[in-house]
């Protein structure tokens, strides 16, 4: 592919992406960099830290970027950046400053909707793509599919398994499944330990959490949204954080009747919105209503201010959508 051959005739290479990463930015830049690594490219991982759930992929070098001059010159020393699972440089937090200032080529592997592209001088973008996982699956499978590793499928696996809800997403086609069956054959692996590590981990207080989170679901548009909400000191009493939140706006989706759901988390001075959709049910467009953005069926926005009022600012804004 045009796109490869372009990234390949570089030496060394810096791969970035997202902040809070999830298991599709850091298992999409984990395989690409030890894909690149087999054909004898330096390569820097660089990027916000890790969600407990998702350590076990191995660091492989990776560093959480926190802008020291060793890092601004390994970055500059690179010939080309790579941008994953993000079409907009800021999303890359606090490395959008060495992302924005390099003066190589910037590489875009993406599927969201709407990526910025002149801010990049080449991009593999598919939006109708499951995940950043397959298209960085394509990329090597066109080049030569034989290097793929048990480390190398086992981040790709968890990329593409985890954008895809556990392959019940929408974005779910026969293709995504001959994938999954070709990163288990290559690794050798068998799913489940992948699976338990990701999903099977919560602690005592997180599953406390859960409940109270749960106990205070309330339910608008005729019953069919459903809003969870999790507050500072829902956290400070069950001693838990915010790594602890992840997959509760599912169980808020699946009341039955219940089409979208919203999930807030109060956080220090702004409120994070989850926001889900069932079918053919578009909520991007609501999350970007509020600056935020994301997939048809899965977004997402960071709004200032204080709870009650952001409540108020998403139930005016879904009546757009409702």
């Amino acid at each position: 592919m045009p796109f490869f051959d372009e990234l390949l005739s570089h030496d060394a290479i810096a791969l970035f992406t997202h902040e809070r990463p999830d298991g599709d930015a850091i298992g999409s830049q984990i395989g690409l960099g030890l894909y690149l690594r087999k054909l004898g490219k330096r390569v820097v991982l660089l990027g916000d830290d890790w969600p407990a759930n998702l350590k076990w992929i191995g660091r492989h070098g990776y560093r959480s970027y926190v802008g020291s001059p060793e890092q601004k010159e390994k970055v500059a020393g690179c010939g080309a950046v790579v941008v994953l699972d993000t079409g907009e440089i800021k999303r890359t937090g606090d490395a959008a400053e060495v992302v924005e200032a390099f003066e190589g080529p910037r590489f875009l592997i993406d599927h969201h909707p709407n990526p910025d592209e002149p801010a990049f001088h080449h991009a593999y973008h598919r939006e109708s793509a499951s995940s950043t996982g397959e298209l960085v699956h394509e990329l090597i499978t066109a080049h030569d599919p034989e290097l793929i590793d048990a480390d190398i499928a086992k981040a790709l696996y968890t990329a593409v398994m985890t954008d895809t809800g556990s392959f019940r997403f929408n974005s779910v086609t026969p293709a995504v499944h001959h994938i999954a069956a070709d990163l288990l054959k290559r690794g050798d692996m068998n799913p489940e330990p992948i699976h338990n590590a990701i999903f099977n981990n919560r602690s005592l207080g997180a599953v406390n959490l859960l409940g109270r989170a749960l106990e205070g679901i309330e339910l608008f548009f005729d019953g069919r949204v459903a809003y969870i909400t999790v507050t500072q000191r829902m956290r400070d009493e069950t001693g838990t954080g915010t790594q602890d939140i992840r997959g509760f706006v599912n169980y808020a989706l699946s009341i039955q009747g219940v089409q979208a759901a919203v999930l807030f988390v109060e956080l220090d001075g702004f409120v994070k919105l989850s926001f889900r959709s069932e079918g053919d049910l578009a909520i991007n467009g609501w999350a970007q209503a509020l600056g935020g953005g994301g997939h048809r069926n899965a977004a997402g926005a960071y709004v200032q201010g204080r709870l009650k009022k952001i409540i108020q600012r998403v139930t005016i804004a879904g009546g757009e959508v409702f």
